[in-house]
């Protein structure tokens, strides 16, 4: 959601946590410096905010993730519960590395023609946790 758009400002954040919270939504903070499509698997900033009743609480949280890992890309979820159980109702990013490497797109031809795509992060190039850090720091 979001993720085609400049990057938010810290209103823009706060006045989407508040439409999660006037719904009844808990939000979480989570960050990774491998932003494949496929990775589901974030690290979570804290525990999720079940009890937050306030947007400003939301922010001070993606802001302390973002001082704690600037190069990352960070994202806020927001889970309906109203389901019996815990469905993301929306979800998007707040911070994003100064330098993003980008993605390569593999072709695999097989049997009949058939021809299929797979991407891969250039980043993965890198270890974890180095991944976003600027040559020579």
């Amino acid at each position: 959601m979001f993720s085609f758009l400049p990057e938010l400002t810290d209103e823009e954040i706060t006045a989407q946590a508040q439409y999660a919270l006037d719904r009844g939504w808990a939000l979480s903070v989570e960050f990774t410096d491998d932003p494949h499509p496929r990775n589901n698997y974030w690290e979570m900033w804290g525990l999720p905010m079940f009890d937050e009743t306030s947007a400003a609480g939301v922010l001070y949280e993606v802001n302390e993730c973002r001082k704690a890992y600037p190069n990352r890309y960070i994202r806020v979820n927001a889970f309906d519960a109203s389901y019996g159980r815990q469905t993301t109702a929306m979800s998007f990013i707040v911070n994003r590395p100064a330098d993003e490497p980008g993605f390569r797109l593999d072709r695999q031809e097989g049997s009949d023609r058939r021809i299929s795509y797979s991407t891969h992060p250039y980043a993965l190039g890198r270890p974890a946790g180095d991944r976003y850090r600027v040559e020579g720091s």
